[in-house]
């Protein structure tokens, strides 16, 4: 896909109440892009849309607060962006959730709560949204996983089967959508220090997470925003996460021993 500018590009990001969602919908805010920011947490949207309306280069982001995996929530999403924006440009599926401890203790409401904002709302958005997309401008679909959708690890299962979900399902989309003007950014982020931990469901065994050289959510924004205006397809953010592809692509059984030891 060609080159993109991002201003005045018409824009729905989920997930939009902390770490990368609000820093990805403050900085493409500054650049004057029109938003449609969604999340549960109302308060914190009213708070970035002053912050973002007092910047000067932007129309104050629209807010849609609810639970994303409620396909009522994704129905007003959609029609509000129609009503209120004209149409859409862009797509940011954010929102997620993670889960530690072994899949041994943990229970079936915690899978299907992780698939459900991880993969299943992601996913129905994007249904929803495919008939304003063809009619925008270079639309794009940005679907924010992980660098654990290419390879997983232990004590984190649920979270790594969404993820990679969410990749293989990016990349059959990203062939469909080749000849409609629709391109699809998959965007893997490696530990990122945000309020993302603090939502995590976890078993009782499971270990608080190191966030030692986590990324800050303003230069994983920052990046992705390059890679949306390059029109590149994959996006894996970290030294370390590149590294652990290439070795689970080149040496799959040294990939195994890694994780097994490191964990």
């Amino acid at each position: 896909m060609a080159r993109r500018t991002l201003d005045r590009a018409r824009i729905i990001i989920t997930g939009a109440s902390s770490g990368i969602g609000l820093a990805l919908a403050k900085q493409l805010g500054q650049q004057g892009a029109q938003l449609l920011v969604t999340a549960r947490r109302e308060d914190r949207l009213r708070q970035l849309s002053d912050i973002i309306s007092k910047s000067g280069k932007a129309k104050r982001p629209i807010i849609v607060a609810g639970d994303i995996t409620d396909f009522k929530v994704q129905k007003h999403v959609i029609e509000t962006a129609q009503r209120d924006m004209g149409g859409l440009d862009i797509l940011v599926n954010n929102a997620g959730l993670g889960a530690l401890g072994p899949f041994s203790e943990a229970t079936p409401e915690r899978l299907r709560r992780v698939l459900d904002v991880n993969f299943i709302a992601p996913v129905e958005l994007i249904r929803k949204s495919i008939p304003m997309l063809r009619q925008g401008n270079n639309a794009l679909i940005v679907n924010v996983g992980s660098v654990l959708g290419h390879r997983a690890v232990p004590g984190k299962s649920e979270y790594c089967a969404s993820k990679f979900a969410l990749h293989g399902f990016s990349d059959a989309l990203r062939c469909e959508l080749a000849g409609q003007n629709i391109d699809v950014l998959l965007v893997s982020p490696s530990t990122t220090s945000s309020e993302f931990f603090d939502q995590v469901i976890r078993t009782p065994s499971s270990a608080k997470p190191h966030l030692h050289n986590a990324m800050s959510p303003e230069k994983v924004a920052q990046r992705t925003m390059r890679a949306m205006e390059r029109g590149q397809h994959e996006l894996i953010l970290s030294t370390g996460g590149k590294l652990l592809v290439w070795i689970d692509r080149l040496c799959p059984p040294l990939a195994n021993r890694l994780v097994a030891y490191f964990g």
